[in-house]
């Protein structure tokens, strides 16, 4: 693993423990040529998967940016990094299972809301915002009275 301080491929691992309920290896690596510490995760990958966008372009599936679209939504709101984390292994794992190796972005932001819907009910309406494309304030409305007859239902659920 390059450090990535200052280059150096001679980096050593210092500690190593699962993380992530297990479906990742956490490691701790230290680089003998500039000292610099750094954290890598390694995760089991069963297949190459890329994302079809709506413009027609393909590109590779990238979990960072997958996770770092749950961090945005659920920004400022009491989520455990733990269950966020978990949420985006649960998604990652359905997509490379279903057996195809092009998913479409659509698919992949319906598993996004349906994951935030259970997390976060503000972070759900967030997301849902920016990918329904929200235009008017009915669209708010509309997506605020599904949340509502959600917590209705189950009035133990935290919004």
């Amino acid at each position: 693993m390059r450090c990535p301080y200052c280059g150096s491929e001679d980096t050593q691992v210092k500690d190593s423990r699962p993380a992530e309920d297990g479906a990742a290896i956490r490691r701790r690596r230290i680089c003998p040529d500039c000292g610099g510490r750094f954290t890598t995760f390694e995760r089991v990958q069963l297949r190459e998967l890329m994302v079809a966008k709506k413009t027609g372009r393909k590109a590779p599936f990238d979990r960072d940016k997958l996770l770092r679209s749950f961090e945005i939504a659920l920004r400022k709101r009491p989520v455990d990094r733990d269950r966020i984390e978990r949420a985006v292994s649960g998604i990652v794992r359905r997509l490379e299972s279903s057996g195809e190796t092009e998913i479409s972005s659509e698919e992949i932001g319906l598993q996004v809301l349906e994951a935030l819907k259970a997390l976060d009910d503000v972070a759900f309406v967030r997301y849902a915002s920016v990918y329904r494309d929200f235009s008017h304030v009915d669209d708010f409305e509309k997506i605020l009275a599904e949340v509502s007859a959600k917590i209705a239902r189950d009035p133990g659920v935290d919004g």
